[in-house]
Parts: C-alpha cells; sequence; structure tokens
C-alpha cells in the first residue's frame, strides 16, 4: 500500500491528527474556571482554565477514558468533579471523583457490567443523580433499562429511582433540593414518545407536568431560581423549541418563530435569561432570550459548531467553537460588545490552515426530486479537463447530522484531490420534524435513495470522475455503507464501513435495552416488521457487492457489537470473495464504537486514506 507520509505536498496526516482536540467544557459553579477535556499531552486529560488569570492547569494523569461517551459533573462547592471511565470503549462506565486542586482521583462505583452517567449534585452537595442501566435489588438477574439513580456523594447508597421500561433521563434538581426533573415515556413504551416529569429525590410522587402532544417529544430541561418554573423543550410543532413552563398552570411562554430548530443551553446567572442553540443551514447560532420580553441577542459568531456554552455573566459566554475550516478552539464572547476572545487557541502546528476549505452548504435533489441538505468540500486547483475521485460520506444517528464542524478526514480527502459530499438524508435532525421522521421504519429506504441522489449530483459536476465514488460512515453511517454496496452496487467502486450494522435481527439479540428501545422506534418491532427487517439487512445482499471493500470494527463495541460485521465477512467467503483483494476486514481490541483518541485515530484513518488511493486515487 502506498504510505501516508507527504507526498505531491499532501498534509502529514500524522501531524494532522496528532494536532490537540478540546472537548466538553463545563463552567464552574462559581463562574470562575472552566473544565475540559484535551489531549495535548497525546492523550485525553481533563484541565482547568481560570477565567481571572487564564492558567490552564492539567489536572489528569492518565485516569480519563480514551473514548469519550460519558462526562463530567462539578460538585456544588466546586472542589472536585465526578467523571466516568469505561474500559476500551465498552461503554460501561464507573464513576470516579478528581479533586480540582490536587488532582487525586478516588473511586465512587465498581461495576464493570453497567453504564453510569453522572447527572447533577443536589444543591447540599450530599447526593449525586445518576443515569445508569444497572439491575434493579428486587430482580438482579434481569437485563435493566436505563433510569435515574441516586448515589450518595462518596458512592454509597446507590439505587435506582424509577423502573420504567423505557428509558428514563434526566435528574435536575430543583433549588430546595426537593424535587427531581426527568424525562420518559411511561404510557407507550417503544415510541418516540417522550413527556417531562418530576418526583421526589426518595423517588415518590412521580408525576407527568410536561406534554404538548402525544407522540412529540416534550422535555423538561432546568429550573429557574423560583423552584417555580422549568425550562423546556418541544417539537410538537415541526421544529424544536425552546419556553418557560410554569409548573402550577402548566402555561408554557414560547421563545423564537419556530421556523427553526433551537435548543436550550443554559440559564443566565440571574435567571432573566436564556440561552438557545439555533440551527441555520448546518451551522450553530447563540441566542439569547431575554424570558421576561422575548427579545433576543445574537452573537455575532462565524457559521460553526458551537459546545456546552454558559453564561459567564449577563452579557459574556464561554464555548467551544469550530468550523468547516477552522479547528476547535475555546472562546469568550461578549453579547453586548460582539468581542471574541480565545481561550484556548485553536492549534495547527506546522500545517498552514489556509489548506482547509470550507464545506459548501448545498441541496440537491434526489430520486423523488426532494430536495436534501448537504455539505459539499471541492478540491482547489484542478486543472481544466481533469476529473477526480469523490466519497460520499454517511452520518450516524441516524438521528444525527452533518454538520460545519471540523472534519479531519474531509479535509484529508480534499487535500489529496478528492471531491467529499456529506448528504443530511431524510431521517437526520436539523431541518424540522417531518425531514427528521421522514425515514422511521425505512432505513435503506427512502435515505438509501438519498444517496443515491448524492452520487447523481456528484456525477454531474464537471470535474468529478463517476465511475471512481465511494461511501464511507460509521455507525448508522456504517449500517447505510453496507446496504449502500449491497443494494445499490452499481453506484461504487468502494465502501468503506466502520463499526456497522448488517443484521438487525442479530443485533436485537445483543443489544442492551435502551438501544432495543431506539431500534424499535425507528425500525419497528422485530417479529411483527420481520420482513422489513430482513429486507434491511446487508448481509441477506452480500452477494450483490461488487465495490471493493474495507471493514473497520472495535471488538468492545456495544452498540453495533462486533458480531455485525464478522457475519458480513463469513459471508463473503462462503460467496467465495478472496480478502485481501476483494475486501479487507480490521478489528481492533482496544476499541469499543469508535474512538477519540490520537494514536487510534492515526492508525485508523491512515489505514483508510491509503486504502482510497489504491483503490480509487491511483
Amino acid at each position: 500500500m502506498a504510505t501516508t507520509a507527504p507526498a505531491r505536498g499532501y498534509i502529514d496526516v500524522r501531524e494532522l491528527w496528532s494536532l490537540p482536540s478540546l472537548y466538553h467544557p463545563v463552567l464552574s459553579h462559581r463562574r470562575d474556571k472552566v473544565a475540559f477535556y484535551w489531549d495535548k499531552s497525546g492523550r485525553i486529560e481533563l484541565y482547568i482554565l481560570d477565567l481571572k488569570t487564564r492558567e490552564v492547569r492539567q489536572l489528569s494523569r492518565g485516569e480519563p477514558p480514551r473514548a469519550l461517551r460519558s462526562f463530567y459533573v462539578w460538585t456544588p462547592d466546586d472542589s472536585a468533579l465526578v467523571f466516568a471511565r469505561d474500559e476500551k470503549g465498552n461503554e460501561n462506565h464507573d464513576l470516579y471523583r478528581i479533586d480540582a486542586h490536587s488532582g487525586k482521583v478516588t473511586r465512587l462505583t465498581n461495576d464493570p457490567k453497567s453504564e453510569k452517567h453522572a447527572i447533577e449534585f443536589s444543591p447540599d452537595g450530599a447526593w449525586l443523580t445518576v443515569n445508569s442501566n444497572g439491575r434493579h435489588p428486587s430482580e438482579p438477574d434481569t437485563p435493566g433499562q436505563m433510569n435515574v439513580w441516586r448515589m450518595r456523594a462518596d458512592g454509597g447508597e446507590l439505587a435506582p429511582l424509577t423502573t420504567y421500561t423505557s428509558p428514563a433521563s434526566g435528574g435536575r434538581w430543583s433549588p430546595d433540593g426537593k424535587w427531581l426533573l426527568f424525562n420518559t415515556d411511561e404510557e407507550a413504551p417503544g415510541t418516540r414518545n417522550r413527556d417531562g416529569y418530576v418526583l421526589r429525590p426518595d423517588g415518590s410522587e412521580a408525576r407527568r407536568v410536561f406534554r404538548v402532544a402525544r407522540g412529540a417529544i416534550d422535555l423538561v430541561m432546568r429550573w429557574l431560581s423560583d423552584g417555580k418554573r422549568v425550562v423546556v423543550q418541544s417539537d410538537a410543532s415541526g421544529t424544536q423549541r425552546a419556553g418557560i413552563l410554569t409548573l402550577e398552570s402548566g402555561e408554557v411562554r414560547w421563545f423564537g418563530d419556530g421556523t427553526r430548530d433551537e435548543h436550550a443551553e443554559e440559564l443566565s446567572p440571574s435567571g432573566r435569561q436564556l440561552l438557545v442553540s439555533r440551527l441555520v443551514d448546518a451551522a450553530q447560532e447563540l441566542v439569547s432570550y431575554d424570558i421576561a420580553t422575548g427579545r433576543e441577542r445574537v452573537a455575532r459568531i462565524p457559521p460553526g459548531v458551537i459546545g456546552l456554552a454558559d453564561w459567564v455573566d449577563e452579557d459574556r459566554i464561554a464555548y467551544s467553537h469550530n468550523t468547516s475550516a477552522t479547528r476547535v478552539g475555546l472562546f469568550l464572547h461578549d453579547l453586548a460588545s460582539g468581542k471574541m476572545e480565545a481561550l484556548v487557541a485553536p492549534e495547527y502546528g506546522a500545517i498552514d490552515p489556509d489548506r482547509f476549505v470550507e464545506g459548501q452548504h448545498i441541496w440537491y435533489p434526489s430520486t423523488d426530486g426532494t430536495q436534501i441538505p448537504a455539505l459539499l468540500y471541492a478540491p482547489r486547483d484542478i486543472a481544466r479537463g481533469e476529473r477526480r475521485p469523490a466519497m460520499v460520506q454517511a452520518h450516524g444517528g441516524p438521528t444525527g447530522q452533518w454538520t460545519r464542524t471540523f472534519d479531519q478526514f474531509a479535509q484529508a480527502l480534499v487535500d489529496r484531490g478528492f471531491f467529499v459530499i456529506q448528504p443530511n438524508v431524510r431521517g437526520s435532525t436539523g431541518y424540522g420534524v417531518p425531514h427528521r421522521d421522514a425515514a422511521l421504519k425505512d432505513w435503506g429506504g427512502i435515505d438509501l435513495e438519498d444517496i443515491e441522489g448524492a452520487v447523481r449530483y456528484l456525477r454531474s459536476l464537471p470535474h468529478v470522475d463517476g465511475e471512481r465514488i465511494g461511501i464511507m460512515g460509521g455507525s448508522y453511517g456504517g449500517f447505510m455503507s453496507f446496504i449502500a454496496a449491497t443494494k445499490k452496487a452499481h453506484l461504487w467502486k468502494a465502501a468503506v464501513p466502520s463499526y456497522g450494522v448488517t443484521d438487525l435481527h442479530a443485533m436485537w439479540a445483543e443489544s442492551k435495552q435502551h438501544f432495543r428501545h431506539f431500534l424499535r422506534t425507528q425500525m419497528g418491532d422485530p417479529e411483527a416488521d420481520r420482513a422489513l427487517w430482513r429486507d434491511r439487512s446487508a448481509v441477506e445482499f452480500a452477494d450483490q457487492v461488487t465495490a471493493k471493500l474495507l471493514i473497520l470494527h472495535g471488538t468492545n463495541d456495544p452498540r453495533c457489537p462486533v458480531s455485525q460485521s464478522r457475519l458480513f465477512v463469513d459471508r463473503l467467503r462462503e460467496l467465495g470473495r478472496r480478502e485481501g483483494e476483494d475486501f479487507t476486514y480490521v478489528e481492533w481490541d482496544d476499541e469499543g464504537h469508535g474512538s477519540v483518541d490520537i494514536q487510534a485515530k492515526i492508525r485508523r484513518f491512515s489505514l483508510v486514506l491509503d486504502w482510497l488511493h489504491d483503490t480509487l486515487a491511483a
């Protein structure tokens, strides 16, 4: 295979993936410090930035996980943080306390068979709410659904507060510590319906307090300081909207005009403003609403992706930010002046940032004429008459979307002369409820037609070689890569499915209860809809593959088990396909459902780039 060393002036892949990335900034309760994950040392560690001095201090020394599927919370007095760690990406997290001054780490839980996600400490710091799929003490042999739990701050007395058959999430404390907010659906398990509830901290007196419409996703998010109102969010109108619910009357004051998806973020220190993120053409805007008047202020920030924005004071907001052509940094924005200050600036090493290209937000027609949004990355300096290879990237989810975030792999492909299209097919979020729900019970159906529409669009471009097009993706994007390579075989010369799905029934048999709930909401019942499930399982159509395949999977993946790729590979072998020629299969024993670890990314994406060069570009 070709090497990944720079050739013809290509960006050095090792340097690109070694550039530090910053994740999940969380403001302290006093609003004077920001904690965040950062891999500047070569691996993920916890850091703390002092907003007064701008000093950045590394807190952890190897204790955080390599794969970020769960995060951390501050104690009420900001003396410590509680973070989650799994082993090799298996997502069975235990909780650890790390002292915010000394970095001393104390293990709080020790159950390697269940997930535990820290939600919020009680106002007095005595209790921590946790979302967990741990087994109920009365039924220790029964696999658990995701529910709301509570434990002592020292890790003792961990026990469930709810026992719903549908996933229950949340656990936000009221200001007086007498109530908790959470979300679930107790009436129709297996549907997309979600409603907002309150209950006592001992698990008693649970009652529904928020439902706009049956079947909608109606969520309670945050308490206001008066303990009588809460921040809510609903998609009942056809888009995501944020509002303020008065608990006693049930009245909701909605914000915005409802034409764009808006997601509630945080309340200002005074409680007079609500920060939301507004989705506009695959980018996020930060918008502050005055709760009393509804007046909005929009932050003047370049179109991109914003992470965990929170208020430092009534005007200043801390957040992470990146665009399709600029890497992630930590920033402070002043709504009053419009000033934007880099607290942790994006890093580029020896790479010229002008080498990176902007992703263009476009619309293209699907096979039925429906306009589909996408991001298109086009290489520079194409000679007259020259035709280049292209890749279709399928996102995960399916309830996810491609956004104007910095995509290292797309940039590396474009730098090597590839066109890249990232379609937000039907089933994607960010474009309203009808678009999001259009692929329900239709994975590998209408969404696959939208993928074909992306290929037709690429072939309409004068510099794309229509005979050298590939598809790649992970998770649901891996499912899409498998199903596209089998059911739309004529479109592809190459396909790269990563930790994908090939047999829906086999995945159901191995899935955790909350994953089963999601699969049922998306694709129906495994028995009642058996014919559909078989028709959308790529393993049934492996004989139709004509493209070369590079199949990747982590052996510890709890979401899309490694058996999904093994089943497909076994079927290819039964069909007489030649390993190393018709397909290549690689497993990694230290990964689960992907990884953000630098060395893991270098290993994975160097392999993919080399393989795509040999398959499509050489």
